[in-house]
């Protein structure tokens, strides 16, 4: 099994800039990605961005990059999420996500709030 832990969120300003953190313990020898998801209220869930474990390859969705940076530390079995220039329609739960063997893993989720 693996647990992921979030921490980070909080309420900031526009224009301003979180840094989240998704904690991993666990078989964290077993993962191959992490990913961070977000909801919004009303609306689906949807892919932020996400990290390889081992090599560091990255994803973003479009509308994130050059405001959001994806990074880990391998020996903190951590995965970041530092985000800039913040937005109000970024306002969401922050989650981070990782599939083993067909098992997905989940966090509890981190509120971020954007203030205009």
């Amino acid at each position: 099994q693996v647990q992921l832990v979030e921490s980070g969120g909080g309420l900031v300003q526009a224009g301003g800039s979180l840094r989240l953190s998704c904690a991993a313990s666990g078989r964290v020898f077993s993962i191959y990605a992490v990913g961070w998801f977000r909801q919004a209220p009303g609306k689906e869930r949807e892919s932020v961005a996400s990290i390889t474990w081992s090599g560091g390859n990255t994803y973003y969705k479009d509308s994130m990059k050059g405001r959001f940076t994806i990074s880990r530390d391998n020996a903190k079995n951590t995965v970041y999420l530092q985000m800039n220039s913040l937005k109000p329609e970024d306002t969401a739960v922050y989650s981070c996500h990782t599939e083993v063997m067909g098992v997905h893993y989940w966090g509890q989720g981190t509120q971020v709030t954007v203030s205009s």
